[in-house]
């Protein structure tokens, strides 16, 4: 009995053993991705003349920040913001009542001192026919006449008095310096318009200039004269592409804390808003760079990424780091690819990892 019930034990593990080895059986090879039929173009290596790129501003040829003499409250702001001003039209009203005060004040010095004038000048009279007569010293006619000096320029610091209280009287109408358009407004009605105090931006109409700061060590006089051209481009208007504009001013030496120097661009018979960023482009030694189409880049997840197609007819994805896009629509690669490189065209993601990438008949 008890061997009987061993050897029936020992089949038993026999059999499970048995299972278990037959149900080990190899992985399944991964099916393949399907194809990814695409356009092709090519990476292309070429040697071109290289150039430095300056970032600017592009700005109104005349700015003016339009200000107030008068300590006063504004009364009325009669332009707002993008509005087109004539030269000499009225801006802002500040109001008058000191400024007026200031104006009486000056005009009552002044009638005091022309009525000590006409005091000192028959006093004066007075002593020269007496000295005339031996009634009346030297001492006594230079005092009469010390005095009557004094009173002359007591009425023309008075007359200035006036003037100048005049003056500041008329900034209580702040106008515009110049035909432009209103480039900001930094005040409203009830505020204190103080001197010194930015009331408005005034910026001329017609032409607009290019701003660059060009570092002192890319300083090329001869490309950077006045008159010389300069390729420019602009990142608002790309319909324009680039295009070749004359530099209308250079400063005549670096600034002392930026190092760099200041060259401003003319745009005449470019609509491009001020404020606009712009670059200009300098000659710079020869290079050589990859240029690939702009339709081979796909951006993903944050990344910009090409496909190449290898040697063996599959997909592989890379990363690429970019530079400069070209007017003919090709884009600089920094980084990523050597040249020569097969790509797909207007894919709008990458395929999968082992893809097989076919050419569009």
């Amino acid at each position: 009995m008890s061997r009987g019930s061993v050897g029936r034990g020992g089949w038993l593990v026999l059999v499970a053993l048995g299972i278990g080895c037959s149900g080990e059986h190899a992985p399944a090879p991964a099916p393949e991705p399907s194809p990814v039929v695409a356009s092709l173009g090519t990476a292309e290596r070429t040697a071109e003349a290289g150039r430095v790129e300056l970032v600017g501003t592009v700005t109104a040829a005349q700015t003016a920040a339009v200000t107030s003499r008068v300590a006063a409250l504004v009364t009325a702001v009669h332009v707002d913001l993008g509005d087109r001003v004539r030269a000499g039209q009225l801006l802002v009203s500040i109001d008058p009542t000191a400024a007026q005060g200031q104006v009486s004040q000056a005009q009552g010095a002044l009638a005091q001192a022309t009525a000590a004038l006409a005091l000192a000048e028959r006093n004066y009279q007075r002593f020269e026919a007496l000295q005339a007569r031996q009634a009346a010293s030297e001492l006594e006619l230079d005092a009469a006449r010390m005095q009557l000096e004094q009173a002359k320029g007591a009425v023309e610091q008075a007359k200035g008095a006036v003037s100048a209280a005049s003056s500041v009287a008329r900034e209580s109408r702040v106008v515009a310096p110049f035909a432009g358009r209103v480039a900001q407004r930094m005040v409203e009605v009830g505020e204190l318009a103080a001197p010194g105090r930015p009331l408005l931006l005034v910026e001329s109409d017609g032409e607009r200039r290019l701003v660059l700061s060009a570092p002192e060590a890319l300083w090329a006089p001869a490309a950077l004269a006045v008159g010389a051209t300069l390729p420019v481009r602009f990142d608002g208007r790309p319909d324009l592409g680039e295009v070749q504009r004359p530099i209308a001013e250079v400063s005549p030496g670096a600034d002392p804390l930026t190092h760099a120097y200041t060259v401003k661009v003319a745009l005449s018979g470019l609509d491009v808003a001020s404020g606009s960023v712009g670059r200009g482009y300098l000659p710079a030694a020869a290079r050589e760079t990859v240029l690939v189409p702009a339709a081979a880049l796909i951006e993903q997840g944050g990344l910009t990424l090409v496909v190449v197609r290898g040697e063996d007819g599959k997909a592989q994805t890379r990363l690429v780091s970019l530079g400069e896009r070209r007017p003919d629509g090709r884009v600089e690669v920094l980084a990523g690819l050597a040249g020569g490189e097969q790509l797909a065209l207007g894919l709008a993601a990458a395929p999968p990892a082992g893809a097989r990438l076919e050419a569009a008949q």
